[in-house]
């Protein structure tokens, strides 16, 4: 015989301190355990404000902690984006073993990083082979992620408060990741696009008060992030790594 019927869930809350939920959908255990937590803005701007040192390297251990805050953020919207924060939790993963195993010295900053695997020829150049993915690859993949939550974070800051968030959506992606996903993903991205909420849910997301006080913390977390994107792109544009298979 059935078992009982389970107790209907409370509703979600829409104000407050505690961000929404706005879809629906599990990205696994994995991932979960990566997302732990609510997203705060202002968690993702203390670990991008670190990442850059004096001599311009950008240390893999705050930037892998950004990185963990929005995978929350891609989390609090659920399904919608589960094509990007999969994959952004399994690259985030292999990054940390990288930087706590055995070789964890040659991973403290992407400097660091690239130069040891392109001495040591861990870096697969011309095709993938049956290796573990390397540092250099894994981290292209979260910077080419980067990009798109840099524009799309950078829509909703200037945005008007009746601007269309799937345009912000799609624009963005289509300027940064969409190249490098093939058509049945575009074509399923777009469409998720459609289903986005208001720019204000978006911003109450952010988990720092106001919409207006989300976008002052926007204007200030984004030049940083914008630095690490900038410095990384020249990094491996100087060697060649930029269209790693």
């Amino acid at each position: 015989p059935p078992g009982p019927r389970p107790a209907p869930r409370p509703p979600l809350r829409r104000r407050g301190r505690h961000p929404p939920v706005l879809r629906g959908g599990r990205d696994g255990a994995a991932a979960m355990a990566v997302a732990t937590g609510a997203f705060s803005l202002r968690e993702v701007l203390s670990a991008f404000q670190t990442c850059v040192t004096e001599q311009r390297e950008v240390l893999l251990d705050p930037y892998l902690r950004g990185w963990r805050g929005l995978i929350r953020f891609l989390h609090s919207l659920g399904a919608i984006f589960s094509f990007v924060s999969k994959d952004a939790v399994a690259k985030v993963q292999i990054m940390e073993s990288y930087c706590c195993g055995e070789q964890r010295e040659k991973y403290v900053s992407l400097q660091s990083m690239v130069e040891y695997e392109l001495a040591s020829g861990v870096v697969d150049l011309q095709k993938r082979s049956g290796r573990p993915d390397s540092g250099c690859r894994t981290v292209l993949r979260l910077h080419r992620a980067l990009r798109w939550l840099q524009l799309f974070l950078e829509g909703l800051r200037t945005g008007q408060e009746d601007s269309s968030t799937s345009v912000i959506c799609t624009d963005s992606y289509n300027a940064s990741l969409a190249a490098y996903h093939p058509w049945v993903i575009r074509k399923a991205a777009t469409v998720a696009f459609c289903a986005l909420p208001s720019r204000n849910a978006f911003l109450e997301i952010m988990n720092v008060g106001t919409a207006e006080e989300a976008v002052a913390m926007l204007g200030e977390a984004l030049p940083y992030i914008c630095d690490v994107y900038g410095i990384t792109q020249e990094l491996f544009a100087q060697h060649k790594l930029l269209d790693l298979p």
